[in-house]
């Protein structure tokens, strides 16, 4: 076994990538061999450590030291001062890392990991996700091995069962109980499959999951196809993610080898072999009887249940669809027990919920919280408020298919009940923070315009109902709204509502329902007093120049695009309404505030 002084492990998820982590592990591996450290430090590429605000980062153990914002010449300084002469380079790290003494925080005292309890996520930035040994070497496959050594089928579900697991989907059906049909159904060919279409704007839980520990979806996924009697399991991922997919192609590969997947695993008379079909951007594809349709080389459209998967899904065969997040639970609730998992969140919402927290927020990135955390502490605790020192006007969860909570409900718990009952959802987590310059009206047009897009046309209210919401909306953020508009939205959304044939289009009215119960005097200023608060949509802005803060500098005139601002050197400037295009180009360059919109 080899051992190391030191191990640096550097971020190599999608964010940490896109800002040139890869980079800098080349540096590292360049200047460790000038140094002769090669036997000394181990260089180790990692999943999402969850802070993406601050990548790339970097943390060096023993000592714990969390880098921040690292650039290649920040490399040159680590490997110098930490490495070869031992001293932690204070400047770079993270700004929240170290004590006021001086002293290195352990990475759970820092800010925003001290109220999440990581399962889910419990390897993602801690192994390497394309070295087998180090997945194993935390316990890897040891669940796979207990359920086939120890358990038979039946106490493989009813421990799922009692852990009060429910999907992480967006659904939250009860996971044991989904389970439990497909066992029930007689067939001599069943099928797992895990739905990794992940395509809500702004989501990148179970794309981080795949990235960072591919191995415990394989591990859990082998684990539901003894429980329920398959023998083939298929991952369907969105092309979309090049990392996530390369890394399962690996995994899938190494656990083959290893015998962890095929014929007599561990022993046994259990085979179990995995696949991946990559799925072309289409959101509906999420939607499970879209997806299986999809994994079947069909165009992905919903079809009506029942009959639901369990009973027939791919080819016609019983199928077992869960998605990512909730295999990334399987494998600790064998290991731990049903007691364990169910000690964690709320009577009816069980063990934690991962969320890609982002939009106007200081720490964007991923979280994992026990449910019934509050939305309060997930976006100031843990994401420590707005920027700028904006006030926080409301939060969009569940994605496009979510809805908007305001200011005053942020002491709701998060879980699957409440989040409805405050018309929202859990969804499959988005959860994307809004300030006081943000504009509702604009928000639920923005949402529902993704929803049209996406659409896949099959049913009338979702391919035609949603396409007049979205009419109307941009009429009303154009300035040429009318009365009876919202009545007209809120007979639209309940409609499409009640009769759309999949989850995308009975949920695709959310974002609207929810703006018009919390923030219905937006669309009332925008229809009727013509003017949007948030001073957001274009046409309905005012510019002008207060006359008493105008120096007469004259560099709005410099550069106005269009002529509209006119006055004398030294003296106050004036702005022709009918000639301003409301392009901003003023505001930005004025150093006096003295540029208005409203």
């Amino acid at each position: 076994m080899e051992l190391f002084r030191s191990h640096v492990l550097i971020c190599a998820g999608t964010g940490c990538t896109s800002s040139g982590s890869a980079q800098l592990y080349d540096r590292f591996e360049e200047l460790l061999a000038q140094n002769n450290l090669e036997k000394e430090v181990k260089l180790v590429k990692t999943g999402c450590f969850g802070l993406c605000e601050a990548g790339p980062i970097v943390i060096v153990y023993p000592e714990g030291a969390f880098y921040s914002r690292i650039t290649k010449a920040d490399v040159d300084t680590i490997v110098s001062e930490h490495l070869v002469k031992g001293r932690v380079v204070a400047k770079l790290l993270h700004k929240d890392s170290i004590e006021e003494t001086g002293n290195i925080r352990a990475l759970d005292d820092i800010q925003f990991y001290k109220k999440q309890k990581r399962i889910a996520l419990r390897n993602c930035g801690v192994i390497n996700p394309e070295n087998i040994d180090e997945y194993i070497a935390f316990d890897g496959y040891k669940a796979l091995c207990k359920v086939l050594t120890e358990m038979s089928r039946e106490e493989v579900i009813d421990q799922i069962k009692k852990s009060g697991l429910r999907g992480r989907g967006g659904g939250g059906f009860s996971t044991g109980m989904k389970w439990q049909f497909t066992y029930n159904t007689p067939n001599e060919k069943k099928y797992v499959a895990c739905n990794a279409d992940e395509g809500d704007p702004g989501a990148f839980m179970d794309r981080s999951v795949l990235e960072g520990d591919p191995h415990t979806i394989i591990e859990a996924m082998a684990i539901a196809g003894y429980a329920v009697g398959a023998d083939q399991g298929y991952i369907y991922v969105r092309a979309e993610y090049p990392i996530a997919v390369k890394r399962l192609e690996i995994a899938i590969e190494q656990a083959r080898e290893y015998g962890l997947l095929g014929e007599g695993i561990f022993g046994t008379d259990f085979k179990f072999d995995l696949d991946i079909r990559l799925g072309a951007g289409a959101f509906v594809c999420g939607e499970e009887t879209a997806l299986i349709a999809s994994i079947e080389g069909e165009r992905g459209e919903p079809r009506p249940r029942p009959p639901f998967p369990a009973v027939k899904g791919l080819f016609g065969k019983p199928t077992l669809l869960n998605n990512v997040e909730t295999y990334a639970n399987v494998c600790q609730i064998i290991l731990n027990g049903a007691d364990w998992f169910a000690d964690m969140g709320t009577e009816k919402s069980k063990g934690t919920k991962v969320f890609a927290l982002g939009g106007k927020i200081n720490n964007t990135g991923l979280v994992e919280v026990p449910m019934g955390t509050s939305l309060k502490e997930i976006i100031y605790d843990i994401g420590g408020g707005c920027p700028n020192g904006k006030k926080f006007k409301a939060v969009q969860t569940g994605g496009p298919s979510g809805g908007c909570l305001p200011d005053e409900l942020i002491d709701t718990p998060v879980d699957y009940d409440n989040l409805i009952a405050a018309g929202s959802m859990m969804g499959s987590g988005g959860m994307i923070v809004m300030d006081e310059d943000n504009c509702m009206v604009d928000i639920a047009r923005f949402f529902l315009d993704f929803t049209v897009d996406e659409s896949c046309g099959k049913c009338t209210p979702c391919r035609v109902g949603t396409r007049r919401m979205l009419e109307i909306l941009d009429r009303i953020t154009e300035g040429k709204g009318k009365d009876g508009d919202i009545e007209r939205l809120e007979s639209l959304a309940y409609n499409i509502k009640n009769t759309a044939l999949c989850g995308l289009g009975q949920t695709a009215p959310n974002p609207v329902i929810s703006t018009l119960k919390y923030f219905r005097h937006e669309y009332e200023a925008h229809i009727y007093d013509q003017t949007c608060p948030a001073g957001v949509c274009t046409n309905l802005l005012q510019y002008s120049i207060i006359p008493e803060k105008c120096k007469g500098c004259t560099l709005c005139t410099r550069v106005c695009p269009v002529g509209a601002i006119s006055g004398n050197l030294k003296e106050p400037h004036v702005i022709d309404k009918s000639k301003c295009i409301k392009c901003g180009a003023c505001i930005e360059k004025c150093k006096f505030g003295a540029i208005i919109k409203k």
